[in-house]
């Protein structure tokens, strides 16, 4: 039984699963984005999340803690180019998200040995996935929104459905009657 072993070795020696994360981990801060299996992908996420929080600009506000911030990460990392990309550009675009800045997709079995097979991503870097989707609003313990305003916004020349068109007709209606 494997009670409390937290680390998954992925069948290799310390050293070897070592260089193989901080590789996949430059990998994932240059491209954004890697495919690999399922375990990989976990281990990885394990390995460089706690490398993004210490890159996020609250943690660098003084040149101390900054350069401080950086030699630990690059001893993980063991990448000049990936140590800079990540205290640039990714700190800049996760600076407001309190953690989670990485996802798994899971892709289906790879065609060789059938090992099942991931897509692990940076979240904010993902474009076309986070234009669909409305910002999400606040709301209070209750339940209730904070927004005052409950009308749907429509961009000029798009499409509106009928349904939504004539709730909005009927809610304008109602407010004026009262």
């Amino acid at each position: 039984m494997r009670h409390g072993k937290k680390v998954n070795h992925l069948g290799r020696k310390a050293a070897h699963r070592k260089s193989m994360l901080a590789n996949m981990a430059c990998s994932l801060i240059e491209h954004k984005r890697i495919n690999t299996t399922v375990a990989k992908a976990k281990a990885l996420k394990q390995f460089v999340e706690p490398l993004i929080t210490k890159s996020k600009a609250e943690n660098n506000q003084s040149v101390e803690k900054g350069t401080h911030n950086r030699r630990i990460v690059f001893k993980s990392l063991r990448d000049k180019y990936a140590v800079t990309e990540l205290f640039s550009s990714v700190a800049e675009k996760v600076a407001d998200r309190p953690g989670g800045y990485t996802r798994i997709i899971k892709l289906g079995n790879r065609l060789g040995d059938n090992a099942d097979m991931a897509m692990i991503e940076l979240v904010d870097f993902n474009e076309i996935y986070n234009a669909g989707k409305p910002k999400k609003q606040k709301t209070t313990r209750r339940g209730r929104s904070k927004k005052v305003e409950d009308t749907p916004v429509v961009e000029e020349g798009a499409k509106v459905d009928a349904k939504v068109e004539t709730k909005a007709e009927e809610k304008k209606a109602d407010d004026s009657q009262e």
